[in-house]
């Protein structure tokens, strides 16, 4: 490793602080050419802050930024792109209605100087061509953005970065919304920046991922860096136990209880977009862990199971009784409720209080004369925050200045308030931190001694494992194998999800 006057980029002493909150505290990094850093740390721990303060989105409030040895001021974003640092926001910050090569020179536009000037679309659509031949991607440079997939458009934000001749990329929980394939690719292509001698600052919860392209690993806590690991030298549960501060042999908690009888059975049901039906039963107090690739049709069950789509075929029964779902009133009434994927688009409110999110599924029992009962429902939410755990100033807080992890909770607590009989989970661990994690596991089986049963979508296979009694596996929206926990393995799920394999 290079001394540090040749390092590109040196941050020391950075301290950042906020109202009532100290968020960066003389926090450190440094970064070498061409090398992998992954930045990880609970949601909190002031990563974020820290590269906001690198991209020129906020000051520090105190140390210093060096790069190739100079002190440098970076006082807004411009100078951060002159200065070579690029960010890539876990939020893609495109523009859906212009092409791809608008939207690689958005803001740094080729122009025709003259009388009239205007846009040099061609230059704009041969330097667009070239930056994407040099990422792989195989897309013409006029293509409408919005007919990209995820996956494409990562890559566009790329060759954005490197219009610009970024140095330095940062790239925030970058696979969070990628298949299996568009997740290799990325990280082929970060092979490449690497050779290429540009830098990465990797931020992610996923182990697997850090610990197979990372050259090394900054860990903060609390606003501090606390531990600078080699990637190839450490672990998965070391850099879990800097993370969190403790040992974390825990991971996922014991389970020891009864599966009770049938809740809930699917028979035959077809999915939108399915060739054939899918047929499982659910148990009072079991976690049905359902795995599968990207587009293997595991949200699409979920959503016909809570009425958002209505199946083509097939029955549902609830404890032995046949039903029709239509609609997610017709689930609600029948205590079958989802958390979504996506928790900020279809699982909350953002702008409304914590107590006003729990409160609303079930509003009309708020108010049966009419008038809302703020009373109950400032109940009902201290119950449910206490219940959780739930880290907010109030039951006031709204819920959008929430971390992740407390977010979710939300979520999970406006349908435990309504006491529900089955409980999906669409990915509910996705995008938060270990810590936040553990918690949502611990709740999950505290849930399933009660009785409650649960299906999980995950596409984390240490996930899908830890948690689930059995597991549906799915490939191309049909079932490929139910596998009981005794048997469950990694090779043995993924067989059955890529289809290599199904069960008779």
């Amino acid at each position: 490793m290079s001394s540090g006057a040749a390092r590109l980029l040196v941050m020391r002493g950075i301290t950042k602080r906020f109202p009532g909150v100290l968020a960066v505290d003389r926090a450190s990094l440094e970064l070498d050419r061409g090398e992998v850093l992954a930045l990880v740390g609970e949601n909190g721990a002031g990563k974020s802050t820290l590269m906001k303060i690198l991209g020129g989105i906020l000051d520090p409030d105190e140390g210093e930024i060096l790069i190739d040895g100079e002190p440098v001021e970076i006082p807004d974003v411009a100078t951060a792109k002159s200065r070579g640092i690029a960010l890539i926001h876990q939020e893609l910050m495109l523009a859906p209605n212009l092409d791809v090569a608008g939207n690689i020179f958005l803001g740094a536009e080729h122009r025709v100087w003259g009388p009239l000037q205007r846009l040099d679309r061609a230059s704009m659509n041969d330097a667009a061509r070239e930056l994407l031949e040099r990422i792989g991607l195989d897309i013409h440079p006029r293509t409408p953005l919005r007919q990209l997939t995820t996956g494409q458009m990562q890559m566009v934000e790329i060759a954005k970065a490197l219009a610009l001749d970024a140095r330095i990329i940062v790239m925030d929980e970058p696979t969070s919304s990628l298949t299996v394939a568009e997740s290799e690719r990325l990280f082929e292509i970060i092979e490449g920046l690497r050779r290429d001698g540009i830098a990465v600052i990797y931020i992610s919860h996923r182990m697997d991922e850090i610990l197979r392209i990372a050259d090394r690993i900054t860990v903060m806590r609390d606003g501090k860096r606390v531990a600078d690991l080699d990637a190839r030298a450490t672990n998965h549960d070391e850099i879990v136990s800097a993370m969190v501060g403790r040992e974390f042999s825990a991971w996922f908690p014991e389970r020891r209880h009864d599966i009770g009888a049938v809740v809930l059975e699917a028979r035959d049901l077809v999915v939108p977009g399915a060739a054939e039906g899918v047929s499982f039963d659910l148990r009072r107090g079991e976690i049905l862990g359902l795995a599968g690739l990207v587009g293997a049709g595991r949200t699409e069950l979920l959503r016909v199971l809570f009425g958002v789509d209505e199946a083509l075929g097939g029955t549902i029964l609830v404890d032995g009784q046949h039903v029709e779902i239509r609609r997610p009133s017709d689930a609600i009434a029948r205590g079958i409720y989802l958390a979504p994927e996506d928790r900020k688009l279809h699982g909350l409110v953002l702008p409304l209080t914590v107590a006003q999110n729990i409160s609303l599924p079930d509003i009309g029992n708020y108010e049966p004369r009419w008038t809302l009962q703020r009373g109950r429902e400032r109940q009902v939410a201290t119950q449910q925050v206490g219940k959780l755990g739930i880290k907010t100033p109030s039951i006031a807080q709204r819920v959008v200045n929430l971390s992740g992890g407390n977010q979710q909770k939300v979520v999970l607590a406006k349908w435990l308030a309504m006491e529900p009989k089955v409980l999906m989970l669409d990915e509910p661990t996705r995008g938060i931190d270990v810590g936040a994690k553990a918690e949502i596991y611990r709740h999950m089986a505290e849930l399933a001694a009660t009785g409650i049963a649960i299906i999980m979508v995950s596409s984390e296979m240490e996930e899908i494992i830890g948690m689930s009694d059995r597991v549906v596996v799915m490939h191309e929206r049909r079932i490929t194998g139910i596998v009981r926990r005794a048997e469950l393995s990694e090779e043995r799920i993924m067989s059955l999800m890529t289809g290599k394999e199904r069960a008779a």
